[in-house]
């Protein structure tokens, strides 16, 4: 498997095309930031556990720092600087350069939740950063791109929608389970790269 690094990324991302949901005018807006950071250690990803909630439908999972677009935010761009402020206390500066977006994804419809068009935003973090996680966040975790990069490291589950159990693929990266919409956007990222992820031929837990 070839390596693959920060200005490879930040290459392809600067001729990629990403999708725009034609009914996003319609609905609720929301955007994330997908942060890589590059260092003696190899290109890594940052993620968040979510804490666990009562009502939140996100709770305890695996995520990518943002949320909701409020009245003060001007696209979701803003959205996904503000939000990870907020959350993990890290202010993202004009040094650390948003390098592109990949294609909006449109949530499900929770219950009394419409559904919601997410954002991708992808920035490069150039420097050492120290994280204050609030009350939303139990961690922050870097999860190597090399593990992602490998799809043998992929896993199969099977997510319970009602009474329908729908199988599906996830990274499960030292405890953490990687799947759903964070999934999605990171398989967006693979196939930029060359890589083709499909459903996983081996079995994991639920």
């Amino acid at each position: 498997m070839t390596a693959v690094n920060l200005a490879t990324i930040e290459h392809k991302l600067s001729r990629y095309k990403h999708r725009k949901k034609l009914a996003r005018p319609l609905l609720k807006r929301s955007a994330v930031a997908m942060i890589l950071r590059e260092d003696e250690s190899g290109l890594r990803i940052l993620m968040i556990k979510r804490a666990e909630r009562d009502g939140d439908p996100w709770s305890g999972h695996m995520a990518f720092p943002g949320g909701r677009m409020e009245q003060i935010d001007r696209h979701g761009y803003d959205v996904a600087v503000r939000e990870t402020e907020e959350e993990i206390g890290l202010a993202l500066t004009s040094e650390d350069r948003c390098i592109g977006r990949f294609s909006e994804i449109m949530t499900h419809a929770q219950l009394r939740r419409r559904p919601m068009v997410v954002s991708p935003y992808v920035f490069r973090l150039d420097r050492h950063a120290t994280f204050e996680p609030n009350y939303e966040v139990a961690e922050v975790v870097w999860i190597p791109m090399d593990y992602l990069l490998d799809l043998g490291n992929r896993e199969r589950m099977v997510w319970n929608r009602g009474k329908v159990e729908i199988p599906l693929s996830c990274y499960m990266y030292n405890g953490y389970r990687i799947w759903g919409l964070s999934l999605m956007m990171i398989d967006e990222m693979l196939a930029m790269l060359g890589r083709k992820p499909g459903l996983a031929a081996r079995g994991g837990r639920r």
